[in-house]
C-alpha cells in the first residue's frame, strides 16, 4: 500500500525550521520599524526649522508657538495647526523652545526642536527623542549612537 504525506518528523523539522526563522526576522523587522519611523521625525523636524528660519528672517527672533497666525501683527505662530504638531505618519510630536543652554539665551536667538516618539515608536529607546537646534546642532535622548539615529 502506498501512503501519501509527510511523517510526524518532516513536519516538526518544517515548523522548527520555521520558528528559527521567524526568531532572527522579527526583531530585524522591528529595528527596520523604528528606523522608518525615524525618518518620518527627522523629516518634519527639519520642515519646521526652516518654517523657524524664514520666521527669523522675518522678525529676527524664533517663535516656540508652532501653532498661531504668522501673519497677525505682531504674529502668534507658525502657522501649524496645533502645538504640539504631529508628523505626518503619527510616530512623533514635535515642539519648540528656546536651547537653553544656561547663559540667558532666549528663544530669541536660539530655538530648539524636540521630537518625542509616539506610538510603538516610543519603543525606539536607542534613540529616544530627536532634537534638532537652530545652530544646526543635532541630538538624542536614548543611548545609541548619534550618527545611527540621524
Amino acid at each position: 500500500m502506498d501512503q501519501k504525506g509527510f511523517t510526524l518528523l518532516e513536519v516538526m523539522i518544517v515548523v522548527a525550521i520555521i520558528g528559527i526563522l521567524a526568531a532572527i526576522a522579527y526583531p530585524s523587522y522591528q529595528e527596520h520599524t523604528l528606523r522608518a519611523g525615524r525618518a518620518d521625525g527627522k523629516a518634519k523636524l527639519m520642515e519646521i526649522l526652516q518654517a523657524q528660519e524664514r520666521f527669523y528672517s522675518q522678525n529676527q527672533r524664533y517663535i516656540a508657538a508652532l501653532d498661531g497666525d504668522p501673519s497677525a501683527a505682531p504674529p502668534t505662530g507658525l502657522g501649524y495647526a496645533a502645538d504640539p504638531v504631529i508628523s505626518d505618519e503619527g510616530r512623533y510630536s514635535i515642539t519648540a523652545a528656546a536651547c537653553g543652554n544656561g547663559a540667558g539665551q532666549g528663544i530669541a536667538s536660539c530655538v530648539i526642536l524636540t521630537a518625542t516618539p509616539r506610538g510603538a515608536q516610543a519603543n525606539d529607546a536607542a534613540c529616544g527623542n530627536l532634537t534638532l537646534n537652530s545652530r544646526g546642532e543635532r541630538g538624542r535622548s536614548g543611548n545609541g549612537n548619534l550618527d545611527a539615529c540621524w
